[in-house]
């Protein structure tokens, strides 16, 4: 099986949880400005609205979540910390949120000074995780646990991935900021494709070699698996970069290569998932089902709008990537790593006759719970593919569904919280009266 954690290396709990209540409130303001903008926020890929909309999911929720499952999961599994983490989290929390708020009302406003202000927030924000990733690195070189090198290969070229979307947005946002003149499709495409399979693609590759053994029984990944897929994606994105100007038709064949390779994580991880250790699939295994799935076909559909050009197309892929995929995958995430979190955290602060109180992980968020948010997670999604298609008679009921859904997420997850507070609070009254 995959290595164990080092739990003693975890940092504070405000650290990764501060960026993972962003998830729910994010995804809730989505959902909010789906119900509000109506079928325009479908329209196209290029209108504000639904580019406000992709930046709530890509910043707002897959990069907050991201962020702090990074700074959580890098010490316990590769005993790498992220320099000065506490502040790290606080100053890169606060910047990135405000930052994000600030790009999505310059899309809706069209105001040049908000993409300034955007710019510079985003631009400070990921400076300041990347170089205190880029620390911890160098400082731990030497200290890292043998039996990571793929966690570690992996989460270093997803950083190697943000940083060149960084670039490639900050580019774009001059664009609307200061009017530099260049070629805007081009840039929005590496943008995106760097963004989603480089940062957040690779990074998620990493956190399952780690996450789905441990916390949903599987097997571990095969080993030439691991070996090769990470920097095999990251040699195919750089080829991609270099060909979309040079080689279009070389850029469409590196593309399909680059489709097949992330098909294969979906066909690998669909294999450990149904072949798992515990016969019951609880709420991360549907979620993480659901997302595997819904990768699969995005080589498809991808080659049905290349095949057409179909402007509806590019926004069923959009839905189906953001929602299907990547959205699935953090809420799937965040039902394991949430309560594994605050159950850990109360054993650690408890002692004596305080044990009593612990609360098993199972009681944080009721695997019923968390089941019936898939459902809802389900339905959304169904309706918001059906919105990519008909946005008239399906955007506004999509956006309810969705927001239904991210307001349970949020409910369940404060829910454990309520339940870890609780348990503390009974735990200090008790040491306080045996003192």
């Amino acid at each position: 099986m995959r290595r164990a954690l080092s739990l003693d290396s975890s940092p504070a709990l405000s650290v990764p949880f501060r960026f993972f209540l962003n998830a729910p409130i994010f995804a809730l303001l989505a959902a909010g400005l789906l119900v509000w903008e109506g079928p325009d926020a479908l329209a196209s890929r290029w209108s504000p609205a639904s580019l406000a909309l992709t930046h709530l999911f890509t910043l707002g929720i897959l990069t907050s979540v991201m962020a702090g499952a990074l700074m959580q999961i890098l010490p316990v599994a590769t005993g790498v910390r992220v320099a000065g983490t506490g502040a790290s989290a606080v100053v890169v929390h606060t910047l990135l949120t405000a930052g994000t708020l600030a790009l999505c009302s310059a899309f809706l406003a069209g105001t040049p000074a908000l993409y300034a202000v955007a710019l510079l927030l985003l631009a400070a924000a990921f400076t300041w995780l990347l170089v205190a990733c880029a620390i911890g690195f160098w400082r731990y070189r030497n200290e890292a646990r043998k039996g990571v090198a793929d966690v570690l290969g992996a989460s270093r070229l997803a950083l190697v991935a943000l940083l060149i979307t960084i670039v490639l947005g900050l580019l774009l946002a001059g664009t609307q900021a200061f009017g530099i003149p260049l070629p805007i499709v081009a840039l929005t495409n590496l943008h995106a494709v760097w963004g989603l399979s480089g940062w957040v693609g690779l990074l998620t590759i990493g956190m399952a070699y780690q996450l789905i053994p441990m916390f949903v029984v599987t097997e571990p990944y095969p080993r030439v698996f691991t070996v090769g897929l990470a920097p095999g994606v990251f040699a195919l994105l750089a080829l991609i970069s270099f060909s979309a100007a040079l080689a279009p038709r070389v850029e469409t064949l590196l593309s399909v290569l680059l489709l097949v390779a992330f098909t294969a994580f979906a066909v690998i991880t669909l294999h450990l998932l149904w072949t798992r250790k515990r016969p019951a699939a609880d709420a991360t295994t549907l979620f993480w089902r659901t997302a595997m799935l819904c990768l699969t076909g995005c080589g498809p559909l991808w080659a049905i709008h290349v095949k057409t050009g179909n402007p509806a197309s590019a926004v069923t892929l959009g839905v189906l990537l953001l929602y299907g995929v990547a959205w699935s995958l953090v809420n799937g995430m965040l039902y394991k790593i949430v309560p594994f979190l605050l159950w850990y955290h109360a054993q650690r602060s408890l002692t004596g006759a305080a044990m009593r109180f612990a609360p098993k992980v199972k009681d944080m968020i009721p695997d019923r719970a968390a089941s019936m948010q898939f459902w809802a997670h389900l339905a959304a999604l169904a309706l918001l593919l059906a919105a990519s298609l008909q946005p008239w008679g399906f955007t506004r009921v999509g956006g309810l569904a969705a927001g239904v859904s991210a307001a349970w997420l949020g409910l369940n997850m404060l829910g454990a919280i309520r339940i870890y507070l609780s348990a503390s609070r009974k735990a200090s009254s008790t040491q306080v009266h045996a003192s």
